[in-house]
């Protein structure tokens, strides 16, 4: 069994390259997989609303389409920081399964924890109270019945702001806190955590209550590309065009 995790692909219109390789991914070995997952922030806009037609947008759901109308495939899908409003009409749309973060699933005889990560950054607490605000049931209902102009001048403005505001942080702040990572695995009770957000591709050894356990963080797409592939060999990385052309 093989099984796929991606995230913070932040796909637009100033990569096409990256644009170009989620579509050869989702078409060529993905469709070989078991389950393919991506974590969040597939898109580098905020996401509006299934109405938003500005490119990459519709090629990316085209894409999504058809790789879920393939016979025995499976797209599962989290919400990241970008795509906070993420509802059932893309799941329709697409033909994925959205899931709330955090999730456990099955990857072969292992429970793990997945996560779009951000959660976890319990340092920044500017960031934590703007994600409880953008994520409240209010607010999300709210934004359904907003003009696709009023969204769109929102999302613009909002972007800026954090641009700002993330240049200020430290790295430090802008990564997971570990107590928290402890907390969320122990509730869970899973010995292995997989999530994205930070860009900090990496695999990192967990002292649990329980014993040692991972956590595992999915890098981006921004310069390179990542994916992080679970096999009979066990979890392992790699460039997704040489997944591409080793598969």
């Amino acid at each position: 069994m093989t099984t796929l995790f991606i995230s913070d692909l932040h796909l637009s219109e100033a990569r096409p390259e990256k644009l170009a390789l989620f579509r050869q991914l989702l078409t060529g070995p993905a469709l070989q997989v078991d389950t393919l997952y991506i974590l969040g922030d597939l898109f580098e806009a905020f996401w509006i609303g299934i109405d938003d037609k500005r490119p990459p947008n519709p090629e990316i759901i085209a894409i999504l389409k058809n790789y879920s109308t393939q016979a025995n495939t499976k797209l599962v899908m989290i919400r990241g920081n970008r795509d906070f409003h993420l509802d059932a009409r893309f799941a329709s749309a697409t033909g994925c399964s959205l899931v709330d973060d955090p999730q456990v699933i099955s990857v072969d005889d292992d429970n793990v924890l997945i996560m779009h990560g951000d959660t976890l950054c319990t340092d920044d607490k500017d960031y934590q109270r703007w994600r409880k605000f953008i994520n409240h049931s209010v607010i999300k209902w709210m934004n359904l019945r907003l003009p696709f102009s009023i969204r769109k001048k929102i999302s613009t403005d909002v972007r800026s702001y954090t641009v700002e505001q993330t240049k200020n942080k430290s790295s430090e702040i802008t990564d997971v806190n570990e107590s928290t990572v402890i907390q969320e695995m122990e509730k869970h009770q899973v010995k292995i955590l997989i999530h994205g957000h930070t860009h900090r591709q990496a695999m990192h050894d967990v002292n649990l209550s329980s014993g040692s356990g991972k956590r595992i963080v999915l890098g981006d797409w921004y310069k390179k590309d990542s994916i992080l592939i679970k096999d009979t060999n066990g979890y392992r990385f790699e460039r997704v065009a040489d997944y591409i052309s080793n598969n």
